[in-house]
This record gives structure tokens, sequence and C-alpha cells, in this order.
């Protein structure tokens, strides 16, 4: 009798996962891409970055972004951390854009500022950023890495 008893439960809580699963809506991970990758003015020796990343919300239901997590490497040097809760809200079948601006963490980068004074004709570096938009518990985390140069010369887009 214990026997039927536990496949009875068994089969219960099987049909109970399943009808669950069936519950979730189908959900499309928005695509982030990243539009920008400026330096901005600055007002001593540490430059300042400005990341722009534009998201499409593929889904019928808005994108409540809950936070992102970031890092910037610099010419292989891991010089830039950091987080933001000040997002848009990304309606349905819609698309926004985030602004981050970032700035350099001096202990961190005392490698890439004595490459920029060794190499000062140099007119490009490269950049490495990886980025992590949280969702909410409901969603996986969306991540995004991006490889390119920025100009030291001017204040021009990213390749």
């Amino acid at each position: 009798m214990t026997k039927n008893v536990s496949w009875a439960l068994f089969f219960i809580l099987s049909l109970l996962v399943s009808g669950c699963a069936n519950l979730q809506p189908i959900y499309e991970t928005p695509t982030v891409s990243i539009t920008s990758f400026d330096t901005i003015p600055t007002e001593g020796m540490i430059p300042r970055f400005q990341i722009g990343l534009h998201i499409v919300n593929p889904n019928r239901t808005k994108l409540q972004l809950k936070g992102i997590s970031y890092t910037v490497s610099l010419e292989g040097h891991n010089i830039i951390a950091g987080v933001s809760n000040n997002l848009p809200e990304i309606e349905a079948y819609g698309e926004g854009d985030i602004i981050l601006n970032a700035s350099v963490d001096l202990f961190n980068s005392i490698g890439f500022i004595s490459d920029l004074i060794r190499n000062q004709g140099k007119e490009r570096i490269s950049y490495d950023l990886n980025t992590k938009l949280d969702t909410g518990v409901l969603h996986s985390l969306i991540r995004v890495s991006k490889k390119g140069t920025i100009s030291l010369t001017q204040n021009s887009k990213s390749q």
C-alpha cells in the first residue's frame, strides 16, 4: 500500500510541476547593443568615459530593469567597475537607451596610466566592456561583452 501511495504522490507532484511550468509566459531575451564608448571632459588627469547601451524588448510585457553591473578593461588593465540602479523601464515591444558615466579607479589603473605616459603618441586605446543586466528573479541575467577601440585625440564613437 505504501508503494501505491508513493506512486500517487509522485504522479500528483509531477502534474503540479508541469502545470506550473506551463503558466510561465514565453520569454525572449532582450537584445543589448553598445552604441557608444566615448571619452568625456575631465578636470584632472584621470580619464572619464560615457558608455551608451541600447536595449530592445521583444516581449509582450514591459522590461523592468533592476540593475546593471559593468567592468571595463583598457589596454588589458581592469580599471573601471560599477553598478547602476537608475535604469529606464522598457515598454513591451519597445526600445530604450542607458547612459553610464564611469570614472577610473586610480589605484587599479596605475599600470594603464604609466602605459599612456610611455606611449604619448598613441591615438587609440583598446577596451573590453562586460555588462550584466538584472531583470528580476523570474528571468535570467543578460550578459553582453564588447571589444573595440576609442580615440584619445577627439570625442569619437567606438569602432
